[in-house]
């Protein structure tokens, strides 16, 4: 059953706030997408949202209203988005010979845009993600987030925040 779901403990700017603010300090030093850095990253993130989430939404002292869980899915795109509207400036040699006019070819010549394993991809990898549940819509609630400082990382990063009134 799809509806509008309660107000979360903290407000959705915040929420963001707090989202952003973990993705920026897992990948912010990071260049490009490495697969055996993503358990880190994604470790970071949301233990850096839990945190966050459980002390600001708790009664000083007290222990918190709510249970959270967080997700963080990595998705790497075929090629750096930084490359795919960047064209290889392929050198002309300075002197033609007769020798160099002779192996003009466009054949050996990489000129389509290469993943980091060196393989020919273009554009982005699909994603869709759906999610339900049963629960109390009046305190229960879920939010998602899209980091957009990923894109010039070549990756994408999709964060899901769900809070049950305990």
């Amino acid at each position: 059953m799809a509806s509008s779901s309660a107000s979360p403990p903290i407000s959705f700017t915040r929420l963001k706030q707090i989202a952003n603010d973990a993705c920026q300090n897992a990948l912010g030093a990071t260049e490009y997408y490495e697969h055996n850095k993503t358990e880190a990253w994604n470790t970071t993130i949301i233990n850096s949202i839990l945190r966050s989430l459980i002390s600001e939404s708790s009664p000083t002292g007290g222990t918190p209203s709510f249970k959270y869980a967080v997700n963080s899915t990595i998705i790497q795109h075929l090629v750096p988005t930084s490359t795919l509207n960047k064209s290889k400036a392929i050198p002309e040699p300075s002197v033609k010979t007769e020798e160099s006019d002779a192996r003009i070819s466009t054949s050996d010549m990489k000129t389509e845009a290469t993943g980091t394993d060196g393989k020919p991809h273009v554009g982005r990898r699909g994603m869709h993600s759906a999610a339900g549940a049963y629960w109390n819509e009046k305190t229960d609630g879920m939010w998602s987030f899209k980091y957009e400082g990923g894109e010039s990382k070549g990756l994408d990063v999709v964060i899901s925040v769900i809070w049950i009134a305990i």
